[in-house]
């Protein structure tokens, strides 16, 4: 089998590296408290990871690090071929809740990021793409509606379009849907698989949910806390696009069964 038909196969991107992390460590508390030790780890272009783990075992650290909040105590971080040592514009990032704001319309909220960056002509220039955006999404005529106005869904979809607007290389996902009930969170899912496949997004999600991480990824980074390590990075070899009934096969349960027996095996540690 060719390599571009194995990719096909098995959806699992083959692109070139965007994001790489190299033995990157962290520690806090004048080095006695170790949040993350000698983590390495490589995203590529197109592809959709996870990082999975018990609470304190670095995840939300890991994500800090990746985004330029925080600097590792050790290692490298390299984005595009550039040390990330701050927030930068190529790193788009989107929170649990939506964070918009209340007093602007939905589209003026996607455009935020860029009249922040660039002033209000460029924002306006950026109305046209932010329309697209919307229409991708499914938010087409809710250009001009309030958040108070949006449902819980409808925020976060607003909330994509503001990440995506400033077209950064790598999206960075802190739980995005866990505030919303299951059938909701379900819907996003499959919507945040089709937009990252037709944007060829490079994105990494933290999540608490198997399932979530498992129908999502071409990658589960499953992590051992205290200190906060990577256990295995379980491949994901699905088709895609991925569709909720395959949530009931019998090789989707084998991946969700194998990473909890190494989630199990974390916690003894």
């Amino acid at each position: 089998m060719s390599a571009t038909l194995a990719q096909e196969v098995s959806g699992t991107p083959s692109g070139v590296p965007v994001y790489e992390l190299t033995r990157v460590s962290k520690t806090y508390a004048r080095n006695l408290v170790v949040a993350l030790d000698d983590v390495s780890l490589t995203l590529r272009k197109g592809s959709f990871t996870s990082v999975i783990g018990s609470s304190g075992c670095g995840k939300s650290t890991l994500l800090k690090i990746m985004a330029g909040l925080i600097p590792p105590t050790k290692g490298r971080v390299i984005l595009q071929g550039r040390p990330v040592t701050g927030p930068r514009r190529d790193i788009g990032m989107m929170f649990q809740q939506a964070t918009l704001f209340p007093w602007k319309t939905a589209v003026q909220n996607i455009v935020l990021p860029i009249e922040i960056r660039d002033g209000k002509a460029a924002a306006k220039a950026a109305l046209e793409k932010a329309h697209e955006l919307m229409d991708i999404v499914g938010l087409k005529g809710f250009e001009n509606v309030y958040p108070n106005e949006l449902s819980g869904g409808m925020a976060q979809r607003t909330s994509i379009c503001r990440m995506l607007i400033t077209e950064p290389a790598v999206l960075l996902l802190d739980e995005p849907f866990s505030a919303l009930d299951e059938l909701s969170r379900d819907m996003m899912n499959m919507e945040l698989q089709r937009i990252c496949r037709e944007q060829d997004a490079t994105a990494f999600l933290v999540t608490h949910s198997i399932q979530e991480a498992v129908i999502l990824s071409d990658e589960v980074v499953v992590m051992k806390p205290r200190p906060g390590r990577i256990a295995e990075i379980v491949k994901v070899d699905l088709p895609r696009p991925r569709t909720l009934h395959m949530m009931t096969t019998p090789e989707f349960g084998d991946i969700v069964d194998y990473i909890r027996s190494l989630l199990d095996k974390g916690e003894d540690m």
